[in-house]
């Protein structure tokens, strides 16, 4: 929800995007940690699928050679990265890879940390621990789909063989209106409204094309709309409003850039720094 004071100002969610990637390797239970001992409303995360089906918490399908290392503790080469098929290897394969100890260099601010890439439900179980030890209430999810129809089969499942195997997570972890589903992928929605039409969507957008486009595309109306930050206008802020959808524009970590999306007012904000947000709306 978007947050206010008795004064009536305005806070937007803070959604630590995949943890807090600007200050620990993404997606891993170091950068949920740090997350949440800033303070986020929410945490971001992506999932893949693994060759035994176990939901696994990753951006990519593959082990990035930006900053995996194999099991051996050898980087992995960008010509070979894909080679490293998440959907081809079992999950007790996958978490020999360590995905933290290698200095992103697009992030010079992350503090390395030898860690795997964690199953969903571990993230989940970790999150609620932590928030417990914090006092503080659970934390909410926005869980990404990483789905494509030219991935179907060579890095994914199809599409209902992928949402169940994420919604029978959801199913297991109680979740609830705690988590919000998001995907680019318009198949993925479509069938997550028709078998789990309780369940918070979000439609991811990173194209120029118009809001109405992208919704009659859709066939229904998502209760988040999440375009990057550079497509905000005052005309598709207007559009939202006058449908209720939410907005929740991603990737936003400059200052400038931040205090330029705070002007729209969103209902929330996807950022690789939750520290500069929350420090921002101080």
């Amino acid at each position: 929800m978007i947050l206010t004071s008795p004064a009536g100002s305005y806070f937007p969610e803070i959604h630590g995007h995949r943890g807090c990637r600007g200050l620990a390797p993404e997606n891993t239970l170091p950068a949920f940690r740090r997350a949440l001992h800033l303070g986020v409303d929410v945490l971001e995360l992506d999932v893949v699928i693994s060759a035994d089906n176990q939901v696994v918490v990753s951006h990519e399908p593959w082990m990035s050679a930006a900053f995996c290392l194999a099991p051996n503790g050898t980087p992995i080469s960008p010509d070979q990265q894909r080679q490293h098929n998440l959907y081809a290897l079992p999950y007790a394969t996958i978490r020999q890879y360590d995905c933290g100890s290698r200095p992103n260099r697009l992030f010079p601010d992350q503090q390395s940390e030898s860690a795997p890439k964690p199953l969903l439900r571990d993230v989940v179980a970790f999150a609620d621990a932590l928030a417990q030890e914090l006092g503080k209430p659970p934390v909410r999810f926005s869980i990404e789909i990483k789905s494509s129809p030219a991935g179907d089969g060579i890095w994914h499942p199809a599409p209902a063989s992928f949402l169940n195997l994420v919604l029978e997570q959801f199913r297991l972890l109680g979740l609830g209106q705690r988590a919000t589903l998001l995907c680019f992928d318009k198949r993925i929605l479509r069938l997550a409204r028709s078998v789990a039409p309780d369940l918070p969507l979000c439609l991811l957008v990173e194209d120029e094309r118009p809001l109405h486009v992208h919704l009659q595309e859709l066939g229904f109306l998502p209760h988040i709309y999440g375009p990057d930050f550079r497509l905000l206008s005052s005309a598709m802020v207007e559009e939202l409003l006058q449908l209720q959808i939410g907005l929740v524009p991603w990737t936003v970590n400059e200052l400038a850039d931040l205090r330029h999306v705070l002007s729209f007012k969103p209902h929330g904000i996807t950022t690789d720094y939750p520290n500069r947000l929350i420090q921002l709306l101080s």
